[in-house]
């Protein structure tokens, strides 16, 4: 499991680079295409909410990838205050470009289980995933910090 972290860490740098990111805007990307998905419109401040940033950096993502050439901001026609934040319809080509011979191996894995077990693996990821958020909120909550380089053991603030 630590390995197909790692990997996939790795390859999130890779596939930013890929798309002319940084990993950051790569993850506030991937909240944005899943809404879209979803038929969700977010504002700066769910998108901030989500990705655990401040909304002013989520301001700079924004900027990075509206001039990327990602999303677009409109504003809510009853509150000029709030403003949306919107795929532009060629991003999912060009994001596609890179992910897609990736998801296309997934594709060929997934054609190795038959509904059951696909179904056994979904639900494991889905608890996996959740149990991971709540270990990092614990460490989020406890103040832990790292240790300086060659330093003492990491404490609590």
């Amino acid at each position: 499991m630590d390995r197909m972290i790692a990997a996939a860490q790795f390859g999130q740098q890779d596939i930013a680079r890929g798309l002319g990111l940084n990993v950051t805007d790569l993850t506030c990307l991937g909240f944005l295409i899943e809404a879209s998905a979803a038929g969700e419109s977010l504002v700066a401040g769910d998108l901030a909410e989500r990705v655990r940033l401040t909304t002013g950096a989520v301001t700079g993502v924004l900027n990075r990838l509206e001039r990327a050439g990602y999303i677009r901001r409109t504003a809510d026609p009853d509150d000029r205050r709030r403003v949306y934040v919107v795929m532009e319809e060629t991003a999912q080509e060009r994001i596609l470009e890179v992910y897609g011979p990736f998801y296309q191996r997934l594709a060929a894995l997934f054609g190795d289980y038959d509904a059951d077990e696909i179904a056994v693996l979904a639900d494991w990821f889905t608890r996996a995933r959740a149990l991971f958020g709540e270990a990092l909120d614990d460490i989020r909550e406890a103040g832990v910090t790292p240790p300086p380089a060659g330093g003492p053991r990491p404490h609590r603030e």
